[in-house]
Protein backbone atom coordinates (compact mmCIF):
# COMPACT_ATOMS: atom_id res chain seq x y z
CA UNK A 1 0.00 0.00 0.00
CA UNK A 2 1.23 3.54 -0.69
CA UNK A 3 0.93 6.49 1.32
CA UNK A 4 1.67 10.00 -0.17
CA UNK A 5 3.13 12.89 0.98
CA UNK A 6 1.94 16.03 3.63
CA UNK A 7 2.38 13.59 7.60
CA UNK A 8 1.56 16.56 9.52
CA UNK A 9 2.41 20.24 10.05
CA UNK A 10 3.29 21.69 13.15
CA UNK A 11 0.30 21.06 15.19
CA UNK A 12 2.05 22.00 18.49
CA UNK A 13 4.17 24.45 17.30
CA UNK A 14 7.33 23.05 17.70
CA UNK A 15 9.70 21.99 15.20
CA UNK A 16 12.91 20.20 15.29
CA UNK A 17 16.30 20.42 13.02
CA UNK A 18 17.99 16.81 12.04
CA UNK A 19 21.68 16.36 11.48
CA UNK A 20 22.60 12.77 9.49
CA UNK A 21 19.06 12.26 7.59
CA UNK A 22 20.39 8.38 6.76
CA UNK A 23 18.18 5.46 7.52
CA UNK A 24 17.72 5.99 11.64
CA UNK A 25 17.50 9.92 11.14
CA UNK A 26 14.83 9.24 8.15
CA UNK A 27 12.97 7.01 10.05
CA UNK A 28 13.18 9.78 13.09
CA UNK A 29 11.72 12.53 10.77
CA UNK A 30 8.74 10.53 9.40
CA UNK A 31 7.90 9.37 13.24
CA UNK A 32 8.14 13.71 13.79
CA UNK A 33 6.13 14.37 10.99
CA UNK A 34 3.35 11.71 11.86
CA UNK A 35 3.00 13.19 15.11
CA UNK A 36 2.67 16.66 13.30
CA UNK A 37 5.76 18.10 14.58
CA UNK A 38 7.70 20.02 11.85
CA UNK A 39 11.25 18.86 10.86
CA UNK A 40 14.07 20.29 8.89
CA UNK A 41 17.39 18.41 7.45
CA UNK A 42 20.74 20.78 8.24
CA UNK A 43 23.03 20.03 5.35
CA UNK A 44 25.88 21.93 3.58
CA UNK A 45 24.76 22.76 0.12
CA UNK A 46 22.15 24.57 -1.68
CA UNK A 47 18.81 24.49 0.25
CA UNK A 48 15.97 22.29 -1.58
CA UNK A 49 13.47 20.57 -0.78
CA UNK A 50 14.41 16.39 -0.09
CA UNK A 51 11.79 13.35 -1.14
CA UNK A 52 11.54 10.99 1.51
CA UNK A 53 10.56 7.51 0.64
CA UNK A 54 10.02 4.52 3.74
CA UNK A 55 8.95 0.99 3.03
CA UNK A 56 7.60 -0.95 5.82
CA UNK A 57 7.67 -4.23 6.04
CA UNK A 58 4.21 -5.22 8.50
CA UNK A 59 2.93 -8.78 9.37
CA UNK A 60 -0.60 -7.11 7.12
CA UNK A 61 1.37 -6.42 4.40
CA UNK A 62 4.22 -3.71 2.89
CA UNK A 63 3.51 -0.33 3.02
CA UNK A 64 4.87 2.52 1.54
CA UNK A 65 5.55 6.22 2.48
CA UNK A 66 6.32 9.09 0.79
CA UNK A 67 6.68 13.00 1.96
CA UNK A 68 9.34 15.71 1.52
CA UNK A 69 11.68 17.79 4.21
CA UNK A 70 13.16 21.01 3.68
CA UNK A 71 17.10 20.76 3.14
CA UNK A 72 18.72 24.22 4.56
CA UNK A 73 22.15 24.88 4.71
CA UNK A 74 24.11 25.48 8.16
CA UNK A 75 24.54 29.25 7.34
CA UNK A 76 20.95 30.10 6.48
CA UNK A 77 19.64 28.17 9.53
CA UNK A 78 18.67 30.08 12.54
CA UNK A 79 19.89 29.50 16.19
CA UNK A 80 18.44 26.02 16.96
CA UNK A 81 16.72 25.05 20.23
CA UNK A 82 15.82 21.41 19.25
CA UNK A 83 18.44 19.14 17.52
CA UNK A 84 18.35 15.90 16.60
CA UNK A 85 22.03 14.08 16.23
CA UNK A 86 21.36 10.85 13.95
CA UNK A 87 24.47 11.40 11.86
CA UNK A 88 27.14 8.71 12.20
CA UNK A 89 29.15 9.08 15.63
CA UNK A 90 32.67 9.88 13.45
CA UNK A 91 31.16 13.05 11.97
CA UNK A 92 29.42 14.33 15.26
CA UNK A 93 31.73 17.26 16.13
CA UNK A 94 31.62 18.47 12.68
CA UNK A 95 28.20 18.10 12.25
CA UNK A 96 27.60 19.65 15.52
CA UNK A 97 29.73 22.41 15.29
CA UNK A 98 28.16 23.48 12.02
CA UNK A 99 24.91 24.39 13.98
CA UNK A 100 24.39 27.43 15.74
CA UNK A 101 22.47 26.41 19.16
CA UNK A 102 20.50 28.04 21.14
CA UNK A 103 21.65 28.54 24.69
CA UNK A 104 18.58 26.66 26.29
CA UNK A 105 18.64 23.89 23.27
CA UNK A 106 18.18 20.43 23.69
CA UNK A 107 20.20 17.81 21.51
CA UNK A 108 18.95 14.31 21.00
CA UNK A 109 21.36 12.15 20.15
CA UNK A 110 20.59 8.66 18.03
CA UNK A 111 23.12 7.06 17.30
CA UNK A 112 25.04 4.20 17.98
CA UNK A 113 27.80 3.36 20.62
CA UNK A 114 28.61 6.07 23.22
CA UNK A 115 30.43 9.43 23.88
CA UNK A 116 30.19 11.36 21.03
CA UNK A 117 29.05 14.15 22.05
CA UNK A 118 30.67 13.98 25.45
CA UNK A 119 31.40 17.65 26.58
CA UNK A 120 30.13 19.23 23.48
CA UNK A 121 27.32 20.84 24.59
CA UNK A 122 27.80 24.41 26.72
CA UNK A 123 26.20 24.97 30.34
CA UNK A 124 22.05 25.25 29.81
CA UNK A 125 22.09 23.13 26.93
CA UNK A 126 20.62 19.32 27.29
CA UNK A 127 21.88 16.38 25.95
CA UNK A 128 18.79 13.45 25.73
CA UNK A 129 19.90 10.10 24.37
CA UNK A 130 18.46 7.78 22.55
CA UNK A 131 18.36 4.23 21.73
CA UNK A 132 16.29 2.52 19.02
CA UNK A 133 16.14 -1.29 18.52
CA UNK A 134 14.83 -1.00 15.79
CA UNK A 135 15.99 -2.55 12.45
CA UNK A 136 16.47 -0.11 9.11
CA UNK A 137 17.99 -0.85 6.13
CA UNK A 138 18.91 0.58 2.63
CA UNK A 139 16.29 -0.51 0.00
CA UNK A 140 17.67 -1.37 -3.55
CA UNK A 141 15.98 1.28 -5.63
CA UNK A 142 17.25 3.82 -2.58
CA UNK A 143 14.62 4.20 -0.29
CA UNK A 144 14.57 3.15 3.40
CA UNK A 145 13.69 -0.29 4.38
CA UNK A 146 11.82 -0.67 8.24
CA UNK A 147 12.67 -4.41 8.68
CA UNK A 148 11.28 -4.21 12.17
CA UNK A 149 10.04 -1.32 14.52
CA UNK A 150 11.08 -1.97 17.89
CA UNK A 151 11.34 -0.25 21.23
CA UNK A 152 12.62 3.11 21.37
CA UNK A 153 14.12 4.89 24.80
CA UNK A 154 14.62 8.47 25.30
CA UNK A 155 16.32 9.25 28.77
CA UNK A 156 18.12 11.22 30.82
CA UNK A 157 17.07 13.21 33.77
CA UNK A 158 13.36 14.20 34.02
CA UNK A 159 10.81 14.15 31.17
CA UNK A 160 10.42 17.46 29.30
CA UNK A 161 6.99 18.31 28.21
CA UNK A 162 7.40 17.80 24.36
CA UNK A 163 7.38 14.33 24.72
CA UNK A 164 3.97 12.83 24.64
CA UNK A 165 3.41 14.57 22.04
CA UNK A 166 6.04 13.00 20.13
CA UNK A 167 5.35 9.83 21.23
CA UNK A 168 2.12 9.85 20.03
CA UNK A 169 3.25 9.42 16.15
CA UNK A 170 6.51 7.15 17.48
CA UNK A 171 5.77 3.90 18.02
CA UNK A 172 7.71 2.18 21.32
CA UNK A 173 9.27 5.15 22.47
CA UNK A 174 9.65 5.72 25.82
CA UNK A 175 11.42 7.73 28.39
CA UNK A 176 13.37 6.62 31.37
CA UNK A 177 15.05 8.85 33.43
CA UNK A 178 17.89 6.38 33.63
CA UNK A 179 18.85 5.71 30.31
CA UNK A 180 22.33 4.14 30.80
CA UNK A 181 20.96 0.09 31.34
CA UNK A 182 19.17 0.94 27.62
CA UNK A 183 22.66 2.11 26.22
CA UNK A 184 24.62 -0.68 27.72
CA UNK A 185 22.44 -3.54 26.27
CA UNK A 186 22.58 -1.84 22.84
CA UNK A 187 25.82 -1.53 23.02
CA UNK A 188 26.99 -4.88 24.35
CA UNK A 189 24.95 -6.85 20.95
CA UNK A 190 26.63 -3.96 18.61
CA UNK A 191 30.38 -4.22 20.28
CA UNK A 192 29.78 -8.31 19.41
CA UNK A 193 28.73 -8.44 16.43
CA UNK A 194 29.33 -5.73 14.51
CA UNK A 195 33.00 -5.68 14.49
CA UNK A 196 33.28 -10.17 13.84
CA UNK A 197 30.80 -9.93 10.97
CA UNK A 198 33.08 -7.30 9.22
CA UNK A 199 36.34 -8.72 9.55
CA UNK A 200 34.71 -12.39 8.11
CA UNK A 201 32.19 -10.18 5.96
CA UNK A 202 29.49 -12.34 6.55
CA UNK A 203 25.83 -12.06 7.63
CA UNK A 204 24.66 -11.40 11.31
CA UNK A 205 23.40 -15.48 11.28
CA UNK A 206 27.20 -16.58 11.30
CA UNK A 207 28.01 -15.85 14.72
CA UNK A 208 25.41 -18.76 15.76
CA UNK A 209 26.69 -20.94 12.81
CA UNK A 210 30.12 -21.45 12.97
CA UNK A 211 32.05 -22.09 15.78
CA UNK A 212 35.12 -19.82 15.66
CA UNK A 213 32.79 -17.30 15.41
CA UNK A 214 30.78 -17.94 18.58
CA UNK A 215 33.61 -18.54 20.78
CA UNK A 216 35.03 -14.56 19.53
CA UNK A 217 31.36 -13.44 20.10
CA UNK A 218 31.52 -15.29 23.48
CA UNK A 219 34.91 -13.46 24.63
CA UNK A 220 33.70 -10.21 23.52
CA UNK A 221 30.39 -10.26 25.52
CA UNK A 222 32.26 -11.76 28.87
CA UNK A 223 34.62 -9.00 28.46
CA UNK A 224 32.00 -6.29 28.28
CA UNK A 225 30.20 -7.76 30.71
CA UNK A 226 32.84 -7.83 33.62
CA UNK A 227 33.72 -4.09 32.62
CA UNK A 228 30.47 -2.51 32.87
CA UNK A 229 29.91 -4.47 35.95
CA UNK A 230 33.50 -2.72 37.55
CA UNK A 231 31.48 0.46 36.00
CA UNK A 232 28.48 -0.14 37.53
CA UNK A 233 27.84 -3.54 40.35
CA UNK A 234 24.27 -3.41 39.68
CA UNK A 235 24.80 -4.47 35.97
CA UNK A 236 23.37 -7.63 35.67
CA UNK A 237 25.60 -9.34 32.87
CA UNK A 238 24.50 -12.46 30.88
CA UNK A 239 24.30 -10.64 28.24
CA UNK A 240 24.82 -13.81 25.97
CA UNK A 241 21.31 -14.89 25.72
CA UNK A 242 19.82 -11.54 24.50
CA UNK A 243 22.87 -11.26 21.76
CA UNK A 244 21.90 -14.78 20.42
CA UNK A 245 18.15 -13.41 20.54
CA UNK A 246 19.44 -10.54 18.43
CA UNK A 247 21.69 -12.61 16.33
CA UNK A 248 18.88 -14.79 15.19
CA UNK A 249 16.17 -12.17 14.60
CA UNK A 250 18.28 -11.00 11.99
CA UNK A 251 20.42 -13.45 10.49
CA UNK A 252 20.45 -12.67 7.26
CA UNK A 253 21.14 -8.99 7.71
CA UNK A 254 24.33 -7.03 7.13
CA UNK A 255 25.56 -5.29 9.82
CA UNK A 256 26.14 -1.68 9.51
CA UNK A 257 30.03 -1.92 10.33
CA UNK A 258 30.44 -4.99 7.43
CA UNK A 259 28.28 -2.48 4.97
CA UNK A 260 30.96 0.64 6.67
CA UNK A 261 33.81 -1.72 5.14
CA UNK A 262 32.08 -2.70 1.56
CA UNK A 263 31.38 0.88 0.58
CA UNK A 264 35.30 2.36 1.80
CA UNK A 265 33.30 4.61 4.76
CA UNK A 266 34.03 5.27 8.26
CA UNK A 267 33.20 2.91 11.16
CA UNK A 268 31.58 3.43 14.49
CA UNK A 269 33.98 0.88 16.08
CA UNK A 270 35.99 4.16 18.63
CA UNK A 271 32.27 4.73 19.94
CA UNK A 272 31.64 1.02 20.02
CA UNK A 273 34.55 -0.45 20.98
CA UNK A 274 36.85 1.69 21.21
CA UNK A 275 34.29 3.19 23.95
CA UNK A 276 34.94 -0.23 25.90
CA UNK A 277 38.45 0.00 25.47
CA UNK A 278 38.75 3.54 26.79
CA UNK A 279 37.03 2.58 29.97
CA UNK A 280 38.69 -0.46 30.10
CA UNK A 281 42.33 1.71 30.20
CA UNK A 282 40.81 3.98 32.91
CA UNK A 283 40.31 1.36 35.05
CA UNK A 284 43.21 -0.65 34.33
CA UNK A 285 41.50 -3.55 32.68
CA UNK A 286 42.18 -5.33 30.09
CA UNK A 287 39.88 -6.08 27.40
CA UNK A 288 42.29 -7.80 24.69
CA UNK A 289 39.23 -9.81 22.50
CA UNK A 290 38.06 -6.12 21.76
CA UNK A 291 41.42 -4.64 21.17
CA UNK A 292 42.55 -7.96 18.55
CA UNK A 293 38.59 -6.65 16.68
CA UNK A 294 39.09 -3.23 16.89
CA UNK A 295 42.68 -2.98 15.39
CA UNK A 296 41.31 -5.62 12.69
CA UNK A 297 38.59 -3.00 11.82
CA UNK A 298 40.68 0.11 11.98
CA UNK A 299 43.32 -1.73 9.56
CA UNK A 300 40.57 -2.51 7.30
CA UNK A 301 39.38 0.79 7.16
CA UNK A 302 42.63 2.68 7.02
CA UNK A 303 43.50 -0.08 3.53
CA UNK A 304 39.37 0.81 1.91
Amino acid sequence: MHEATNIGADDDGTHWHLVGAGRVGTLAAFYLRRAGIGITIVRPGPAHRRQIRLVFDRAEGVRRHEFDLPVQPPAECPPVSRLIVACKTPYSAAALGRVRLTDDATVIRLQNGLGSLDGRLAAGQRLIEGVTTSAVMSAADGAVRVVAENTTTFGGGPRPPWFDALAAGWPGLAWAEDVRPAQWRKLVVNAALNPLTAIDDVANGALLERADLYAEMTALIDEADALLARLDPNWPGNSHERVAAVVSATAANTSSMRADIHAGAVTEIESINGWLLRQGTSLGMALPAHARVAERIRAMAANA
